[in-house]
């Protein structure tokens, strides 16, 4: 238990509300972990994996409404509507709220009530946060224990008086006296399905969902949506990023944040296994980085997560080793495939599966008309695990940022690699990233989508207001902000084949920013930004052709220019908050471009 009375109180009125059948305080133990997998086998909701072959692991099949993020149930609930801006879906608070409190009426009878202490970052340090969430779902117990830091020491370090972030969830599925689960996942319809947040009050309120960010609240409700709003309102970032070290041949450690969306190579970038002689790198964190300015006003970042909730479809030994190391053992795994041997499997896993059990529990082969896993099939798994995490990854100090990527997945027009010219242009960079959709959100139709700084569907405030706190930002860091980058690992030529080998040779690209960074790698001056000369790219031993990098570095001035209306008419939804530097950028931009 606690002395903290207002968190005392909390879990009191909601017990009112929501009439569990009992109260659980997670310890954070492993025993309590090993009974949260117990209840769920007993449910008939997770089954076992082969302990030879994946030791203490569990594979779970969600319901096929329950797959991915629901970004047209997930809301935020600021006083003024204009504070949310026209990216996000607004609610007036109270109405919400009256809304919501009517589905937890009741909600988990029949259920335990777990309340969860979590911290999002190393407990203690300056830059973390401490997290409740209450829950009636085992399953989140499970995965907030690898994804987050949880239990005593969390209510040890909350104290009498210390503030947390509340966050209340539901599956929406209360049990009458005697009814069971009976080995079908819990949730609630489409419609009934709210990811609220509350920003003024630091608030999240989830009900209906069971699976990934809509139910792990720490994870983009917390770490991303409400600490979005209070880093701008204390001064300090809270990104969509990974988080890497690259040591080169002489010793010198450079720290990267970049943000791509979601399923578009973060993971396998952030696991990097360089293919460069002499250089290393190692793993900080795969999705998430809060970052505040130093003493030394250097601007110093942390993982606040503690787990991987990777996307498991199209990771191999070929394309992440270190992932596929990471999950042998101690992970928990949602919507793959069940081969006949009790393992898992999915497509792009990089070895043949002749049959076995699909996440919908039907019966598949090759020949089957349906993916065995859910495209955005998912695995958690313990940080530590990873053979590449950096020794400073739990460092409660951060990580000091020498360089920003941005990116996305554009087969066509944009460069493999290009610099800002300042701070300012990067800031532009970032605003105007666009990729071709993902997997990871269930509602995402258009091919092309603007997706500044990977935060769209993240950043819980007006985006306008958004790019000025990054400007603020660079304004106080000055000459230690970190330098800024946009990377296409994506292109193609026009027979449809990758242009750039990517993976392991995605180094030869950083290298390069390093080197530039110490002023060692030459550059090209472009309308667009400054990219590589031809001979600036350590290109040993890959197979890239003089015309192949010719089209990797290739500006095509028509296909930019063509594309600014569209930019133009992007940026003038946020009206009156789009920045006047951010309207300087553009005009620039055009100038540049000829336009």
């Amino acid at each position: 238990m606690t002395k903290n009375e207002k968190l005392k109180q909390w879990v009191s009125e909601m017990k009112k509300i929501c009439t569990p059948d009992a109260v659980h305080w997670c310890d954070g133990s492993k025993d309590e972990y090993d009974r949260m997998l117990e209840i769920m086998l007993d449910a008939g909701i997770a089954m076992k994996l082969d302990e030879s072959k994946r030791p203490n692991s569990f594979l779970f099949r969600s319901d096929p409404s329950d797959v991915a993020r629901v970004e047209d149930r997930t809301y935020v609930a600021s006083r003024k509507k204009e504070d949310v801006g026209p990216t996000n879906n607004w609610v007036e608070p109270k109405e919400l709220k009256e809304k919501m409190l009517k589905l937890y009426n009741g909600c988990m009878k029949g259920r335990t009530m777990y309340v969860i202490p979590f911290s999002m970052g190393p407990i203690g340090s300056p830059i973390s946060k401490i997290g409740i969430e209450m829950t009636d779902s085992p399953y989140v117990v499970a995965n907030m224990h690898i994804m987050t830091r949880v239990g005593t020491k969390v209510l040890e370090a909350l104290g009498a008086d210390g503030e947390f972030i509340p966050c209340m969830h539901s599956v929406g599925k209360p049990l009458a006296q005697g009814e069971t689960d009976n080995g079908k996942w819990p949730c609630a319809p489409i419609e009934q399905k709210y990811i609220s947040h509350f920003p003024e009050e630091n608030l999240i309120w989830s009900y209906g969902s069971g699976y990934g960010g809509n139910a792990l609240l720490g994870k983009k409700c917390l770490a991303l949506r409400i600490a979005s709003v209070m880093a701008k309102r204390e001064g300090w970032m809270a990104e969509h990023m990974l988080i890497l070290r690259l040591t080169n041949p002489e010793g010198r450690k450079f720290h990267i944040a970049a943000a791509f969306p979601s399923a578009c190579g973060k993971t396998n970038l952030a696991m990097l296994q360089p293919t460069i002689k002499g250089w290393k790198c190692e793993c900080i964190g795969d999705d998430i980085a809060w970052m505040k300015i130093a003493p030394d006003g250097s601007l110093r970042a942390i993982n606040p997560e503690s787990g991987f909730f990777g996307v498991a479809p199209g990771t191999s030994y070929e394309s992440n080793p270190m992932a596929m190391e990471s999950i042998r053992k101690n992970t928990i795994f949602t919507n793959c495939l069940l081969t006949d041997d009790n393992d898992i499997w999915w497509e792009g896993i990089g070895v043949p599966c002749k049959h076995g059990v699909d996440w919908k529990g039907k019966e598949w082969t090759p020949e089957s008309k349906e993916k065995g896993a859910h495209p955005n099939a998912r695995f958690t798994a313990p940080a530590r695990q990873c053979p590449v995490i950096c020794p400073d990854w739990e460092n409660p100090e951060g990580v000091p940022i020498d360089i920003f990527i941005f990116g996305g997945r554009r087969t066509s027009v944009v460069p493999l690699v290009t610099e800002s010219f300042d701070w300012d242009h990067g800031v532009y960079l970032g605003a105007t990233a666009a990729s071709e959709a993902t997997a990871a959100a269930l509602d995402v139709k258009s091919k092309l989508r603007r997706d500044p700084f990977a935060m769209l569907p993240f950043c819980a405030y007006d985006m306008g207001d958004y790019w000025q706190h990054w400007f603020d930002m660079g304004d106080r860091l000055g000459k230690k902000a970190p330098k800024i980058f946009y990377v296409n690992w994506f292109r193609k030529d026009a027979d449809g084949k990758w242009l750039w080998p990517g993976f392991g040779d995605n180094s030869r690209v950083l290298k390069w920013m390093c080197d530039r960074i110490e002023g060692k790698a030459e550059c090209v001056e472009t309308p667009i930004g400054r990219l590589p000369s031809k001979t600036s790219l350590d290109l040993s031993g890959v197979k890239v052709t003089g015309k192949d990098l010719e089209e990797l570095l290739k500006v095509d001035v028509q296909a930019w220019k063509s594309e600014l209306p569209e930019i133009e008419e992007f940026m003038n939804q946020f009206k009156d908050r789009l920045p006047e530097r951010m309207k300087k950028q553009f005009a620039k931009m055009k100038k540049q471009l000829g336009g």
